[in-house]
């Protein structure tokens, strides 16, 4: 081998080297129930953990749970806006939103939305609060001043994870049709719909901000990276099965896909232009859902023990039970 060849080598298998990412943590949760999206706070030091009929405060620093927030009825979503020392948190049974006190937690109303909310997103030029809304395919501007909802909009389908851009634009996937969508805040108007095929079902959504791309984790074991500009799909690496979940490590440059069917997580960058998975972390089965602390480089990930399937219905298929007080947040960093 010439050194000219050795040196390529080197540099393709620097380039596919292991992130040197693992599970640093396991902070015990407990109690029961399933849960959905998690929030992080890094400023405040803090994880919003949906659980059931909860939202569990935990302070990743101290490793421990340090506050509830009650009477939820089907947490999906969380968001937090500092600015307005508040938190908005989707609840699927009641087609509502919670607001909540980020200092004393105290609920300070709850506006009715949409049909079963899912997602939740503050959009930061506007300043206005959306929900994503999976059953009647729209979604709910809300002012976080006065917790009053300005308008329902629709979205031409069933939407799942939203991302702002910081401009005034919102993008969120379309589980049903597998599209993009983008959405002017201001004018709460749909602005382009476009395939993301060959992605099919997308859940997770993460952005890119500075390099223009977005990032969806789809259900047939692949990520999307979409190109905001044309939103056209420009890569598609692969990823373990059973992903809900998708982050972005602004200073690392880091996608991530958190895959609840084998428990991994995957890492995906770009490599000599093109996007590629670089590493799979072992999680935990069932670590499905995620969110990313870009200032900590830390990755968060809801989890549980699981026994035997319960006895199914007739036609319908048995799904392992949670153990109780086993449920946990997982830390992944280096």
């Amino acid at each position: 081998m010439t050194k000219k060849f050795l040196l390529l080598g080197l540099v393709v298998a620097a380039a596919f080297a292991a992130e040197g990412f693992k599970v640093v943590g396991k902070i015990k949760i407990g109690g029961t129930g399933g849960w959905d999206y998690l929030a992080v706070d890094p400023d405040a030091n803090r994880v919003y953990a949906s659980h059931g009929t909860l939202v569990e405060v935990v302070d990743p620093k101290a490793g421990k749970v340090v506050g509830q927030i009650t009477q939820l009825h089907g947490v999906h979503g969380i968001a937090v806006a500092p600015e307005f020392g508040k938190g908005f948190i989707t609840n699927g049974q009641s087609n509502s939103v919670t607001i909540f006190d980020l200092k004393t937690l105290a609920k300070v109303g709850e506006p009715q939305t949409g049909q079963n909310p899912d997602s939740v997103c503050f959009e930061p030029k506007t300043k206005h609060i959306f929900t994503f809304n999976g059953r009647s395919n729209d979604s709910t501007a809300i002012d976080p001043k006065t917790n009053e909802v300005i308008k329902s909009f629709p979205l031409g389908g069933k939407p799942e994870e939203c991302q702002p851009d910081g401009t005034g634009k919102l993008y969120a996937n379309l589980e049903d049709s597998s599209e993009i969508i983008e959405i002017d805040a201001a004018k709460t108007t749909v602005l382009r719909h476009m395939s993301l095929s060959p992605c099919e079902s997308p859940s997770g959504l993460a952005i890119d901000v500075k390099g223009k791309k977005l990032f969806a984790a789809c259900d047939n074991k692949m990520m999307a990276v979409i190109d905001i500009t044309t939103l056209k799909v420009v890569a598609t690496p692969p990823i373990g099965p059973a992903p809900d979940g998708a982050g972005f490590d602004s200073g690392l440059g880091l996608a991530f896909s958190s895959n609840g069917g084998d428990g991994t997580l995957s890492i995906v960058k770009p490599v000599n232009g093109n996007y590629q998975t670089v590493d799979n972390v072992p999680t935990e089965r069932g670590a499905r859902t995620m969110t990313v602390d870009s200032k900590n480089h830390r990755v968060y990930l809801l989890a549980a023990e699981y026994g035997p399937p319960a006895e199914a219905a007739a036609g319908k298929r048995a799904r392992p039970t949670i153990l109780p007080d086993s449920f946990h947040l997982l830390v992944v960093g280096k």
